[in-house]
């Protein structure tokens, strides 16, 4: 059989199990990542599981999210990271050094090699043919400890493309046409895999931006061949020694396949709320903008940088909005400060932050009331740029610009200025903010006061009776969960504190009713969890006494992070039956101890004298986990 390239990555990975589509695999994981938002809990999990080193190939630890230092807090984090990188053998990429995926590209990414990373945007590094998939932080301590990661083997989507982009049309036109076609839960049991013609016009940058955000979809990830192109990026960055060929078969058979012509694509944004609300610009035009941003694991390449700076040369930006400017990595800034595009930038009004997340996940920067913000950014659920009415469209670098420049919504492809981009000679490589650990090196580890114990889930029960505390409808988002932003991201290494915030945007009594019931179950509607690999979205639930959630279908992570802290994820047999469970019913679902041991998949849920049938997609594995009461547990216990 002809083999497409994840096949070839997962066949010379998979440990247990047979690339058997729908069925359950365990694959050897060869590096991990995680940055300080979710770093910190992921390492005091690897601790509590007694490692003295990971067993990984490289583990990387990334600044990237917290950087604003308003208190203790987040600094406090900082060393504790630094901290256990040094004891645990794991690299430490400093504050300032640039955002997780842009760096992990630039500097570590491996064509053929398996990632595994606590941040749901890590498939960005299928852009020089890795197999690189975001995940919870429990799972990425568990590789760390030489664990193997296990998910259903994917059906594998491949993506034609063909032809050549037009000018002012970007990869990010190119990914939104795909959350177009597919939505933000199309993706789900999927591996996209581009391939055709048009690939060998696409730099590795751009496709980067292209798997970054095909996260979006609800896809285990998104991949490129590793090709001569990537091999000239490799090249340039000095690491040609870490370059592998990586292509698919000819004739390489693909579950589905989904034509994309770059000739045809046209600029798009994508709508409030939500990543796949794709329209045209050209539909937009004259729509009043407030404020642009431009930056993100998506769209802060050096590339992308020199576009924006080309356009925004000897011009003003409009006197009615705020521009600002995240480079994605230290490497991006330094180069464009050096070549003097980072001076037509600040020319031009752009306000430039440091090189970090920012914005993008509400740490600074929000946009004025009931205003309109641009961003380059991946995505737009309602409230996450800070300000709850806040209108955020998604776009590309050309678009933004020339959004910043007139002050309106304006097509990229009428501005008069061209940005013909040619790749540098050679990158500037610097890695004086990567901190590499030593062997043998006597290190303690630093925990400041907000740094609380792990808590844990007792073991389960063998029938549930609980309230319904809360019932939701569709494409509930982790955000909805469990909230971004300055305020509360200090507070991701604080169960006890954090767990206030669950969702604080849709009922702000809820924390405080769950734990006056001693907890509960939830109920929600299609695509219930999706967006961010955030495990504080279960984690802090189940501290709350959250027993089970009860969905018409969950996103992928999300539904993992549930299992791996002890929650049961419950779908409705039936999608109709949700209107039949109202927010404060006492339900009860009898013996489900008893019915995961024996493996039954039909689970009944009693209201009273109704009978629900709900269902499961829990493998062996899972439901050993969930009667452990999560898999820290299991694990501590498999080991012992």
């Amino acid at each position: 059989m002809r083999k497409t390239v994840t096949e070839k990555i997962l066949g010379a990975h998979i440990k247990e199990g047979t690339l058997e589509k729908g069925q359950e695999i365990g694959i050897k994981i060869d590096m991990t990542l995680t940055q300080d938002a979710t770093g910190t809990m992921a390492y005091l999990q690897f601790e509590a599981l007694g490692i003295p080193k990971v067993k990984t190939e490289l583990s990387v630890s990334f600044v990237d999210h917290n950087t604003l230092q308003t208190d203790f807090m987040n600094a406090d984090d900082h060393s504790y990271l630094r901290t256990v990188a040094a004891k645990h053998g794991i690299v430490f990429s400093r504050p300032g050094n640039g955002i997780c995926h842009q760096v992990y590209l630039e500097r570590f990414s491996f064509p053929g090699k398996t990632l595994l990373g606590s941040d749901s945007h890590t498939p960005t590094a299928g852009g020089v043919g890795m197999l690189a998939i975001g995940a919870g932080g429990l799972d990425i301590a568990v590789a760390m400890a030489g664990d193997l990661f296990f998910l259903k083997t994917p059906l594998v989507v491949g993506v034609r493309l063909s032809g050549r982009l037009q000018p002012m049309c970007s990869a990010k036109d190119v990914i939104l046409e795909l959350l177009r076609r597919v939505d933000v839960k199309g993706g789900k049991g999927k591996v996209f895999e581009y391939f055709g013609d048009g690939v060998k016009t696409l730099s590795v940058p751009e496709r980067a931006t292209i798997t970054n955000m095909g996260t979006e979809t609800g896809s285990t990830t998104s991949i490129f061949p590793a090709d001569e192109v990537t091999e000239e990026f490799f090249k340039k960055q000095n690491r040609e020694k870490d370059f592998v060929r990586l292509v698919a078969d000819d004739d390489a058979e693909y579950d589905e396949i989904i034509d994309i012509n770059l000739s045809e694509i046209v600029p798009l944004a994508a709508m409030p709320h939500s990543p796949g609300k794709v329209g045209k610009i050209s539909d937009l035009e004259g729509m009043k903008v407030d404020q642009v941003a431009i930056g993100s694991c998506t769209n802060s390449s050096y590339k992308d940088l020199m576009t924006v700076a080309k356009i925004l040369k000897g011009k003003t930006i409009a006197k009615t909005l705020s521009l600002v400017i995240s480079p994605g990595s230290k490497q991006v800034y330094e180069m464009i400060a050096e070549n003097g595009a980072l001076g037509d930038l600040i020319a031009s009004g752009a306000r430039i932050l440091e090189s970090a997340c920012g914005p993008c996940i509400g740490m600074g920067q929000a946009p004025p009331t009931g205003s309109v913000t641009v961003r380059t950014f991946n995505r737009n659920f309602e409230g996450r740029c800070g300000t709850k009415d806040g209108q955020a469209y998604l776009v590309s670098p050309e678009t933004a610009a020339a959004c910043a420049l007139s002050g309106v919504f304006s097509d990229p492809r009428k501005l008069e200025t061209k940005t013909d981009f040619k790749e540098p000679e050679e990158y500037l490589v610097n890695d004086n903010m990567l901190i590499f650990p030593k062997d043998g090196e006597d290190v303690v580890v630093i925990k400041g006061p907000n740094i609380k114990p792990l808590p844990l889930k007792q073991a389960l029960e063998n029938s549930i009776n609980a309230e319904v505390l809360l019932k939701v409808g569709d494409n509930i988002s982790t955000d909805h969960i469990m909230p971004a932003g300055a305020k509360i991201l200090p507070l991701r290494s604080n169960i006890p504190e954090i767990s206030k915030h669950v969702f604080e945007q849709v009922d702000p009594e809820f924390p405080k009713r769950a734990l006056e019931k001693k907890g509960g179950i939830i109920v929600g509607g299609e695509n219930y969890g999706q967006g961010s690999s955030r495990e504080h979205a279960a984690l802090a639930p189940m501290y709350l006494g959250v027993k089970a959630v009860v969905v018409k279908t969950f996103a992928r992570i999300h539904e993992a992070n549930l299992i791996n802290f002890g929650i049961l994820p419950l779908v409705f047999s039936s999608p109709q039956d949700y209107e039949k469970v109202k927010q404060g019913n006492i339900v009860e679902i009898p013996d489900i101890r008893s019915k995961l041991e024996k493996g039954v998949k039909e689970i009944d849920l009693k209201i009273g004298k109704e009978v629900i049938r709900l269902s499961h997609n829990l493998s062996e594995k899972d439901a050993k986990i969930l009667i452990a009461g999560g898999k820290l547990n299991y694990v501590k216990n498999k080991n012992a």
